[in-house]
């Protein structure tokens, strides 16, 4: 993998735009790479290649008719696999949704192609997202490119690891607890998750319709900019988007004058993190310092209790949300003999749904019963509540928080069974849906030489203040000199 390879949206679209190349070159190589290294990190489940070659066709052609196609173009973009497309088919992972083909697309997509991007295929996830290290998927666990024996992350794990592996300069997660971010920390991308409301939902299979927010996974700050401007807005199809114009970002002017960071207490405690995560915090803090940021102190008491609050809203959504795959009106449907309607279900359901699926099932429809509603739900819904007051005190003292995405680096494939093991990889990120604001990862090093593994720096902004958080990004990512391009090989 050569430096060439890993060229941004922006050197993409600016070299198709001034004839350097063509958008049908572009696609060849993007295609022709993707055949030739996908199969040892199994970052795309399908690719499109001749409606791909089409597109580019037809881009090339607008552009020699001295059409400008939009701010992407002729740029090859990779489609998380809960994101509706009318090319190939949407499974989310899952046996469940197997062979199923969408009758139409998600805005984000339509969205894409009107600013001149080419969807190029599907990108493996968690089955239904629900995961944090893409080993759920039922096609297969996808490998990160810098170490394939470790987890790209999850449950965008995917479309991390075709950006990290220079498949695709950008490609499009979820982000339901940490689904963008966290896989970008462990595979060294660029991972924003808007503010709720910002990118229209309609398209993306529910997980949790509270919490879930698309966004994209770039190689760059910069990029995830232009993404950003492109997919968000308010969408009539999308009754929970808000009507807020889309935070337009030019970055490059320099380091934010009078910019106040935060850096939560709970995020730094004494063995939390391993030390070259802590290492990374530390060398940012400095350089943040030294570059005339104010540091501020914050405390955050409630970030452990994100995580058992979490999975008491997400898994009640997620049982309601996937009540409708029953094998009857649309899903996997047992072949097995069944005597009544309620055995189908049940048989339906077990075989489409895998072990995670259904523990997640299993808890949401628990903390919904009767007798235990009040006890759980309702009770998580008034944590929740607080968790988004202590986010606006802190953001009256600063204007971005500062901490680490992940506790750790990627970790070796089975190395979690354990399910709570894994639900803590999203301890910083999980609370930030709950509140509803925005977040973004960027790379910041590596932790060993040994291991070479990369760690992300986690930025966070209050709801609607993207082009702050992209802001200070942008002037961070400059600071501590860290680029996806520098995997190699």
């Amino acid at each position: 993998m050569t430096r060439r390879d890993f060229r941004s949206c922006r050197e993409i679209r600016d070299e198709i735009r001034t004839g350097k190349t063509s958008a049908v070159s572009v696609m060849q190589d993007t295609l022709e790479r993707i055949r030739t290294f996908n199969p040892e990190i199994n970052a795309f489940r399908e690719t499109f290649d001749d409606e791909a070659m089409a597109e580019a066709r037809k881009i090339d052609e607008r552009l020699a008719r001295g059409e400008d196609p939009g701010p992407l173009t002729g740029v090859p973009v990779g489609i998380k696999d809960n994101i509706a497309t009318t090319e190939g088919t949407t499974t989310c992972g899952s046996k469940m949704l197997d062979g199923y083909r969408s009758p139409y697309e998600a805005t984000v997509v339509t969205r894409l192609r009107e600013a001149g991007a080419i969807p190029v295929g599907r990108t493996n996830c968690d089955e239904f997202a629900m995961g944090s290290s893409t080993e759920t998927c039922v096609h297969g666990p996808v490998r990160n490119p810098w170490n394939t024996e470790r987890v790209p992350g999850g449950s965008s794990g995917g479309s991390s690891a075709a950006v990290a592996a220079g498949l695709v300069p950008a490609t499009l997660g979820s982000d339901t607890g940490g689904s963008i971010r966290q896989p970008a920390a462990l595979c060294g991308c660029v991972g924003l998750k808007p503010s709720y409301g910002r990118v229209s939902r309609y398209g993306l299979v529910a997980f949790g319709s509270s919490l879930d927010q698309i966004g994209p996974l770039t190689r760059t700050v910069e990029d995830a900019a232009i993404m950003l401007d492109v997919i968000a807005g308010v969408d009539d199809h999308d009754s929970t988007s808000a009507p807020e114009p889309a935070a337009v970002v030019e970055l490059g002017g320099g380091f934010p004058e009078g910019l106040r960071v935060g850096i939560p207490r709970q995020y730094r405690e004494p063995g939390a993190n391993e030390p070259a995560v802590e290492r990374e915090v530390d060398r940012a803090i400095a350089l943040l310092r030294e570059a005339g940021a104010e540091i501020v102190d914050i405390d955050l008491p409630l970030t452990e209790t994100g995580i058992s609050t979490y999975y008491v809203i997400a898994p009640a959504e997620a049982s309601s949300n996937l009540a409708r795959y029953d094998g009857i009106r649309y899903g996997h449907r047992s072949t097995e003999p069944s005597g009544s309607v309620d055995e189908l279900y049940a048989r339906s359901r077990s075989e489409g749904f895998g072990p995670e699926v259904q523990r997640r099932v299993m808890l949401g429809t628990y903390v919904l019963s009767s007798g235990y509603y009040d006890a759980y739900y309702q009770r998580a819904l008034k944590v929740r509540r607080l968790i988004k007051n202590e986010f606006d005190r802190a953001f009256e003292q600063c204007d971005v928080l500062l901490g680490p995405t992940a506790p750790s680096t990627a970790f070796e494939l089975g190395a979690k069974p354990d399910p709570v093991a894994m639900y803590l990889c999203d301890i910083y990120t999980v609370n930030n849906n709950m509140a509803g604001i925005c977040g973004i990862s960027i790379p910041s090093g590596t932790d060993t030489e040994e291991d070479g593994l990369p760690i992300g720096l986690h930025l966070q902004a209050q709801a609607f203040d993207e082009k702050m958080l992209l802001e200070a990004a942008g002037a961070l990512e400059t600071l501590v000199g860290f680029e996806c391009s520098s995997l190699e090989k």
